[in-house]
């Protein structure tokens, strides 16, 4: 069995990262990519017979080892198993690193109502959660950490009865350890308001039947802070969700996805393309690794 260090571990990991995503997509290749991919290599030189889409899959399956796992498996697994399996990109939206307050929540499913899910991987601590979780209840009506085993029994005694709990097993299934509570009530105006688009606020206040100020553009961001301030939290947060399902639709990614392999469909959601990239980024990943290898 090949054993890769820790300094490789991180090279692996970053090979899923949007500056990876994004350079593949707009250049049609990727001096990160060749770099990261050199200093994973080391001990496993036969795949340099892989094209680059079969190293992605080769990578992925790395960090999918206990020991070794990930952040990304974990949003992999979201995307597979709730986004495009219990939802769809017809109905539902993902946001990845979604900044709420001081905190950036890992992965958001906009359905049919707003939740959030707090990944705290094996080689994550726990030491931020509760502040995390505090943070993300003034925006989204449900919450839930989707953890590894070795954390079940510490996030439980950390967060409330009303936070969702999921378990990631060895065989990359998700389970429900508890669900989450709907509770749109507990959500906090101003905090959705300070956490949107200016744009998208004035699209809140029209699909509930406020008036927009009629202010210059200098003064319109705080002249909504004051309308948000007055309204009802569960009605915002209901208006919310339309709206940024509209504003942060992932529809025309939908045929990228399906071309890409499962390794890398989590890593293509989270990255704005434009459509003319998608054919570049679907032709960087079917270049020979050996080519790919010598990218920049």
């Amino acid at each position: 069995m090949t054993t890769f260090s820790a300094s490789q571990i991180s090279a692996i990991s970053r090979l899923f990262s949007s500056s990876v995503i994004r350079e593949l997509a707009r250049r049609g290749n990727s001096p990160l990519f060749a770099r990261l991919a050199r200093q994973a290599l080391a001990p496993s030189r036969r795949l340099t017979a892989l094209h680059v889409y079969s190293f992605f899959d080769a990578a992925f399956n790395v960090l999918k080892k206990a020991d070794c796992r990930h952040e990304y498996i974990y949003k992999a697994a979201l995307t597979h198993k709730v986004l495009l399996g219990t939802h769809s990109l017809q109905t539902a939206s993902m946001l990845h690193e979604f900044r709420v307050g001081d905190c950036k929540a890992d992965v958001s499913i906009l359905n049919g109502t707003a939740t959030v899910y707090e990944i705290k991987s094996e080689r994550d601590s726990l030491s931020r959660l509760e502040k995390q979780i505090e943070t993300y209840k003034k925006f989204y009506a449900k919450v839930y950490v989707i953890a590894g085993e070795n954390h079940i029994d510490g996030v439980r005694s950390l967060v409330s009865r009303d936070v969702g709990i999921l378990k990631l097993s060895d065989r990359h299934q998700i389970s429900t350890v508890r669900k989450a509570a709907d509770l749109p009530e507990r959500t906090c105006s101003l905090t959705i308001f300070e956490s949107i688009r200016t744009d998208e606020a004035k699209r809140i206040l029209s699909l509930m039947d406020k008036t927009v100020p009629d202010v210059p553009n200098t003064e319109m961001r705080a002249a909504l802070r004051e309308q948000f301030l007055n309204l009802n939290s569960s009605s915002v947060h209901a208006a919310m969700v339309q709206v940024l399902k509209a504003t942060r639709n992932l529809l025309p990614l939908s045929s990228l996805v399906q071309s890409m392999p499962n390794s890398l469909q989590s890593a293509a959601l989270s990255v704005p393309l434009r459509h003319r990239d998608h054919d570049r980024l679907l032709g960087a990943i079917q270049t020979p690794l050996q080519t790919a290898l010598q990218w920049g």
